[in-house]
């Protein structure tokens, strides 16, 4: 198929850098596998998705309007929106069988962990704007995830991270320089979580702040702080664009430095870290 425009691009620098970064325990995949990746993950995308949505016996407006949202945000061509409404027509079908829309993807995107967390960042963009993640389609996607490599705790990471985001989307004061936004770990109250200002809420605040450092509540302060600088080195916008990221995903990028840093700002103070 035709180039993705940003969506290729992207998984053109993806692919790249996984190929850059693979470890010694699995061996380098060559070019052959990066271009099959790349012809593999459009179609796969929008048919999951699709699959998803009907996972729990309709497909709503709401959900249609997510999907094409998505779309949207990834520039994507005239052409390539109508091949994206195909393949999520395709996904709707009782006949779809997930296991295998992803039989051959699975086993490639296990070499690129990095464009597995993208595929299935977008699916939960979608499927939260669409019905809130409800219990049908969680497990539906909870299954696509583990098949390409994410656990439950990989998962549940994401999802924390993508509610943060589109909660702070919503909010007009969104996230200030050094500030938390009333959608972020500091402020506000998360999509079904208990009120704003209770010791239910700031426990929970404090309980997704550890689970974005990727860090134990019980680890030392120096281990928090080597779990920020490892988060920030990560995701930073700068770095990122320094290896081709494309200027449609940059605000994605700095929504989840903003993110770290405001989980990081939150642990601080509750240990009375300097």
């Amino acid at each position: 198929m035709a180039a993705m425009g940003p969506l290729g691009a992207l998984l053109g620098v993806l692919v790249g850098h996984q190929f850059d970064q693979a470890s010694d325990e699995v061996p380098a995949p060559g070019p052959e596998s990066a271009a099959r990746v790349q012809t593999l993950f459009f179609p796969a995308l929008f048919r999951v998705m699709g699959h998803v949505a009907k996972s729990d016996g309709r497909v709503s407006e709401r959900e249609i309007s997510a999907a094409r949202a998505i779309m949207a945000g990834l520039r994507l061509a005239p052409d390539q929106v109508q091949s994206a409404i195909t393949f999520f027509g395709e996904g709707k079908e009782p006949s779809f069988d997930l296991d295998a829309a992803l039989a051959e993807l699975a086993p490639l995107l296990r070499a690129f962990p990095q464009l597995a967390q993208f595929f299935v960042e977008i699916q939960l963009q979608a499927a939260l704007a669409g019905n809130d993640l409800a219990p049908v389609p969680r497990a539906r996607l909870q299954h696509a995830a583990q098949r390409l490599g994410l656990g439950v705790v990989d998962f549940r990471q994401l999802e924390t991270m993508m509610r943060w985001r589109m909660n702070a989307a919503r909010n007009e004061t969104g996230y200030g320089p050094g500030g938390y936004g009333t959608g972020g770990p500091g402020g506000g109250r998360a999509e079904g979580g208990p009120s704003a200002g209770s010791a239910a809420a700031e426990a929970e605040r404090m309980r997704q702040a550890y689970q974005l450092l990727e860090v134990d509540a019980k680890a030392s302060n120096e281990q928090v702080t080597r779990a920020w600088r490892r988060q920030l080195s990560r995701h930073h916008p700068d770095k990122l664009q320094s290896q081709g990221l494309p200027e449609a995903m940059m605000e994605r990028a700095k929504e989840r430095t903003q993110q770290i840093q405001a989980a990081y700002e939150l642990i601080r103070a509750a240990r009375g870290m300097r």
